[in-house]
């Protein structure tokens, strides 16, 4: 009964448990002789939508009808202006970092800006921001592959003791995430705002601010990931954030945050980001066709909310 209650107060459990299973399906596949190329490269790959997703959660845990659209978008923003500012030399290195982090900034303080001053919903301001973002990106970038650095490339595709850099980049900033939100006021603030706005605003918690500094944190942790992945690819494209719109959030609600907000939970982002990775790779190593995966990988996640919803907040 004290096993059920723990599971049931930590949902993120789940995903890694789920991911767990999968894992071993692939391995009992394969003979055993991928674990350690499959670990490496889910490690890898599930960095960068653990990264995203973080950003997202942020946003999600400010209550219902917040959410971050522009996230691809951004991606493709920073990556291609950080790359191009760049140009390939080893010693732009951080002032290309520091481009990406200002152009999430930027991202961040506009999204807020329509959503506050046009008063339209979040998912409809963004939504328009990022027309307006990868337009920028496709004019900046005119069709062509701009490449990184070759000390920066070398990092992005490089271990440290056997885990991906960019795995170890992700486990940084969780880190900092999880400080952010259990061990700041700024944490209590976005907690207590998605629980109830009103009941923030009565408190004398300053909600506008604090729902600006979450639009702006979610920018900057996509810019950065912009930034890392253009890296580890080799160079910016057009359509490589593509995939994390719904990926940020499908982590999100996977890893046991509550969608309806005032509860957020790091921890999961990493297990629901592992358990997407290594779903896909199950699916492609059994053989199943682009269709069949993208319907399996449906009903699996359908699954995964239903059994690990978690405990909703009392509003």
């Amino acid at each position: 009964m004290n096993t059920f209650r723990f599971i049931k107060a930590k949902p993120w459990i789940w995903s890694f448990a789920a991911t767990l299973v999968v894992w071993l399906l692939t391995v009992l596949f394969t003979g055993g002789s991928s674990s350690f190329g499959l670990t490496h490269a889910a490690l890898t790959f599930a960095a960068f939508s653990v990264i995203v997703g973080i950003g997202q959660m942020f946003v999600i845990t400010l209550g219902p009808g917040n959410v971050d659209l522009c996230v691809p978008a951004t991606m493709t923003l920073s990556g291609t202006l950080a790359l191009k500012f760049m140009d390939v030399s080893d010693g732009f290195i951080l002032p290309g970092l520091g481009i990406a982090i200002l152009i999430g900034i930027v991202i961040g303080v506009g999204n807020y800006a329509l959503i506050k001053l046009l008063r339209i919903p979040p998912i409809i301001a963004t939504l328009s921001m990022s027309f307006i973002v990868q337009s920028t990106a496709i004019w900046s970038n005119r069709g062509l592959r701009i490449k990184p650095p070759e000390i920066l490339a070398n990092f992005a595709i490089s271990s440290t003791f056997g885990i991906p850099n960019i795995a170890l980049v992700a486990l940084v900033l969780s880190i900092g995430a999880w400080a952010l939100l259990d061990r700041t006021i700024y944490g209590r603030w976005i907690s207590a705002i998605g629980q109830s706005t009103f009941a923030a605003r009565m408190t004398g918690i300053p909600v506008d601010g604090a729902r600006l500094l979450t639009y702006v944190l979610c920018s900057v942790l996509a810019a950065i990931t912009g930034y890392l992945l253009a890296s580890f690819s080799g160079g910016a494209a057009l359509n490589m954030g593509a995939e994390y719109l719904l990926m940020s959030i499908a982590v999100v609600v996977i890893g046991g945050t509550a969608v309806a907000g005032g509860d957020s939970n790091v921890p999961g982002i990493w297990g629901a980001s592992l358990f997407m990775f290594l779903v896909v790779s199950m699916l492609n190593t059994y053989g199943f066709g682009a269709g069949a995966r993208l319907i399996l990988t449906g009903l699996i996640i359908i699954s995964v909310i239903l059994v690990a919803g978690g405990p909703k907040p009392n509003r």
